[in-house]
């Protein structure tokens, strides 16, 4: 396991994001300006970079990762920071996305966990 984080929190703004199939997470000791368009989670170490084909669950549902950004193994070690864009890229569009392939989008629930194996 990589990464395994629980849920703390969402921001008012953060759900929204889903209709453009993205989700930004960060730790729960994000900026105030970024609170409200993220969601929060308990800090944790990422034990190794995430790489395309690592497994990803987020509450209970499963993707995979089709592409990383130059910059995301970076800001999700430092801040528990990084955009999950929901559309199966295999070129990442910006250098803090990880994209993932799957089914739908998740429901996000506080209480619930994101993992990265």
């Amino acid at each position: 396991m990589k990464y395994n984080v629980k849920i703390t929190g969402i921001g008012d703004m953060a759900l929204e994001f889903l209709t453009e199939k993205m989700l930004i997470i960060f730790n729960e000791n994000a900026p105030a300006e970024l609170k409200e368009i993220s969601v929060l989670h308990e800090a944790s170490d990422l034990s190794d970079e995430v790489k395309t084909g690592d497994l990803v669950e987020i509450c209970g549902k499963e993707y995979f990762v089709s592409a990383v950004g130059d910059e995301a193994n970076h800001t999700l070690k430092k801040m528990g920071h990084c955009s999950l864009k929901f559309d199966g890229a295999e070129e990442p569009q910006l250098p803090g996305t990880i994209h993932l392939k799957g089914e739908s989008n998740p429901e996000i629930k506080i209480g619930e966990y994101i993992t990265i194996i």
